[in-house]
């Protein structure tokens, strides 16, 4: 059954089209610093936005029909967002999907034993589905947040007994990704956090995450599991105060409980902002410390407060994602559209144009990071800014060879430093600007 029938395969037409159902900018063959688009950017679908979220929000129902010709919460329905996915990833020419294991089909409530052997069910169909083809799995995870029982946090509940019930989620979830020859498996802490301080033991809370990571890791490689595990850092929401924040903070965890060699960072764009910082930050935090891994593209709303989850539109803020991530050599993971329609945007042709959307924003944004980095105005700008550094006692900090009692005696000598120079920001910005806007590239 197609469900797509009045949706062409999608084709690159180039920045002169009106196309709405075109590529203007990704290329998949195009080749930029000696890879593809396709290979630079390794689009994935996120199984519950694309195949699950019907638009409901808090104050309405849902506006949009994702049954796809079945009864939702059957294994009929399950098969049928298989077959649903499938004709979309290839309609796009995405190759990659992502999802969480009651995104692949309906949670049995009185009996896990139930769910399992639906999993083992849709894996296998979905196995069968893609037989064949180039579609593959990104990640997995496990969904650790939506049931009630998780409702005081899943490694971080108070009860032993949920605490099996995620441990078991995990184990299956590995079983499901490794079967798919998923590239990774994702620790999304979606109530890992607390709401007071008055009825919560922070420490004791986190020691059980760190454990239950630790046995995902040691039972992962003892089935096969060669990816990453990720942690995916968001600040709050559901909880108040949430255990991964931001990459930093995450990044420490990960190396006080001896996980960082395992681990790298899924890094989302709306949870960057939500944390006050920029996606291009979260990932250079990242890239530094060599967990740079895969990343949720979306985008937030500035004027809300909340996790709005919309398709990335905003070329500057691809710009300057993609040149962290050329700069770091590229992604072990890939580019998941954690990104869901807006309500009022209730048709199936909404949904490609949505991924048109920010198919065509990334891209944009790696042919001007690309550009930016062979501009090298940037770069040069930067190496003279610390140049200080690469003599006399500046070479000695950098070396570590320096002692406080020398540093202090040149700065006596000196009585006051020479000023340090200005960091020349909006010629910097304009720079950017120059590259973005010049129409002779």
């Amino acid at each position: 059954m197609a469900f797509f029938e009045n949706i062409p395969e999608i084709k690159f037409e180039g920045p002169a089209s009106k196309n709405p159902l075109a590529f203007k900018y990704y290329d998949a063959n195009r080749v930029i610093m000696g890879k593809t688009m396709e290979e630079h950017l390794p689009f994935a679908m996120a199984w519950w936005h694309n195949l699950g979220a019907n638009g409901v929000d808090m104050f309405g129902r849902g506006t949009i029909d994702k049954s796809f010709g079945a009864e939702p919460g059957t294994m009929e329905h399950a098969k049928a967002k298989v077959d649903a996915g499938i004709e979309f990833m290839k309609k796009l020419g995405i190759k990659y999907y992502c999802w969480h294991d009651v995104d692949l089909v309906p949670e049995c409530e009185e009996d896990i034993n139930v769910t399992n052997a639906r999993l083992d069910e849709i894996s296998d169909y979905i196995l069968e589905k893609t037989k064949g083809t180039d579609i593959k799995c990104l990640w997995g995870t496990a969904n650790m947040f939506g049931n009630p029982r998780f409702m005081n946090g899943a490694g971080s509940t108070n009860s032993a007994d949920v605490y099996c019930f995620a441990a078991a989620q995990v184990k299956k979830a590995l079983d499901i990704t490794v079967k798919l020859g998923g590239r990774g498996y994702v620790f999304w802490g979606g109530r890992e956090g607390y709401e007071t301080l008055l009825n919560t033991d922070v420490k004791f809370e986190q020691e059980n995450i760190a454990q239950l990571m630790k046995m995902a890791v040691a039972y992962g490689r003892s089935i096969g599991f060669t990816g990453d595990f990720y942690i995916e850092p968001k600040p709050k929401e559901p909880m108040t105060h949430q255990y991964d924040f931001d990459a930093a903070t995450a990044i420490g965890f990960l190396r006080q409980y001896g996980l960082d060699k395992d681990f790298k960072m899924n890094i989302e764009a709306n949870h960057a902002t939500l944390a006050g910082h920029t996606f291009e930050h979260e990932l250079r935090i990242s890239a530094m410390n060599g967990m740079l891994g895969s990343v949720d593209a979306n985008q937030g709303n500035p004027m809300l407060g909340w996790d709005t989850d919309e398709f990335p539109c905003d070329v500057y803020s691809a710009t300057f994602a993609m040149y962290e991530v050329l700069k770091a050599g590229g992604l072990t993971g890939g580019f998941n559209f954690d990104s869901k329609n807006r309500r009022p945007s209730n048709t199936y042709e909404d949904m490609f144009l949505a991924f048109i959307l920010g198919m065509d924003t990334f891209a944009q944004g790696l042919i001007k990071a690309a550009e930016i980095i062979e501009d090298g105005r940037l770069d040069e700008f930067k190496k003279e800014r610390y140049a200080s550094f690469n003599e006399g006692l500046g070479a000695k900090v950098r070396d570590g060879s320096a002692t406080l009692e020398e540093l202090a005696a040149a700065a006596a000598d000196m009585k006051a430093p020479a000023n340090p120079g200005s960091g020349k920001t909006e010629y910097l910005q304009s720079v950017v600007n120059n590259v973005l806007f010049n129409g002779n590239k």
